[in-house]
């Protein structure tokens, strides 16, 4: 017997990132939108936990116990008092180390497929917990539609969207470590305090953002994006620049690098428009491939 769980991807259409916490961390103001690329997490019974992967990019996917999906399966078999003696395969289709929260999505998938396959009838708040423990962008990689993350981002509230949004990912050579970029937007924000004495505010979500994507309005929501790790992961990979500029020239609505990146993203108006940026995207050579997906989708579900 086997499970398999679909999982899908996200995008931050907001990140707002507070100061940096005395545990390392950040409060941050993080809205999320689940988009229609996904990664397959297939669960079977073994002797001992092991974990396999396969599709773009699966060669840079962690095989060992540091992988979400394993530290998933160890934190469910940990609470119910049994042993974590499964195989794990991933299918992947999000873009590794992309700021799209890949790992994220297996971890999740792999808690849900697992709790599926031993029957452990763990409730929703129990499996959020476990969710948390394992990182900030876990949580909502099962619940999916559109969330308002608080405190590190594990705090959920769910968001109305009034209708679907059209996206372009624009995937770049190489990964960005999360780790690096928040180190590195420490480091700007630093600067700028010693320099002109700008503060860091208190992270809040926007309004407008929000109306934008209650009201299903992709121009108010172009023009409400923003992502306080984009300056950070600009300084560390300036071709992104060039990636940003080719989609908005393109006839992007909006443009921003997805989470800490190296992905960026491009709202756009239909699908149609999807597939003309898309093109001109990979055509420019600013990027390795271009991605279409629309939101906002369910998040991990049992095939």
């Amino acid at each position: 017997m086997s499970v398999t769980v679909r999982v899908p991807a996200k995008v931050n259409v907001q990140l707002a990132v507070g100061g940096a916490r005395p545990d390392g961390f950040h409060d941050l103001a993080n809205v999320f939108l689940a988009v229609g690329l996904y990664d397959e997490v297939t669960v079977t019974p073994a002797d001992s936990l092991r974990v396999t992967c396969e599709g773009p990019d699966a060669s840079k996917v962690p095989l060992d116990r540091t992988n979400l999906a394993a530290r998933a399966a160890e934190a469910l078999a940990a609470r119910y008092g049994r042993r974590a003696d499964v195989h794990l395969h991933i299918a992947k289709d999000i873009p590794v180390a992309g700021g799209m929260a890949g790992g994220s999505a297996d971890g999740a998938g792999a808690l849900l497929a697992c709790d599926a396959l031993w029957g452990t009838g763990a409730s929703r708040d129990e499996l959020l917990d476990i969710c948390a423990e394992l990182g900030s962008d876990v949580p909502f990689s099962l619940v999916g539609g559109a969330a308002l993350g608080t405190g590190r981002g594990e705090k959920l509230r769910v968001l109305e969207v009034g209708g679907t949004f059209h996206w372009v990912f624009a995937v770049a050579d190489g990964g960005l470590s999360t780790p690096a970029v928040y180190g590195e937007c420490d480091r700007l924000r630093e600067f700028d305090r010693l320099r002109e004495g700008v503060e860091v505010p208190e992270p809040v979500a926007s309004g407008a953002l929000l109306r934008a994507l209650a009201e299903g309005d992709a121009v108010a929501l172009a023009a409400a994006l923003s992502n306080d790790l984009q300056a950070a992961a600009l300084s560390l990979r300036p071709s992104l620049a060039s990636t940003l500029a080719a989609g908005s020239s393109a006839g992007a609505l909006g443009a921003l690098v997805s989470g800490s990146g190296p992905t960026t993203a491009f709202l756009v108006s239909d699908e149609e428009s999807a597939r003309k940026v898309a093109d001109a995207l990979v055509a420019s050579g600013t990027c390795r491939a271009a991605r279409v997906a629309a939101g906002p989708v369910p998040g991990a579900v049992v095939l």
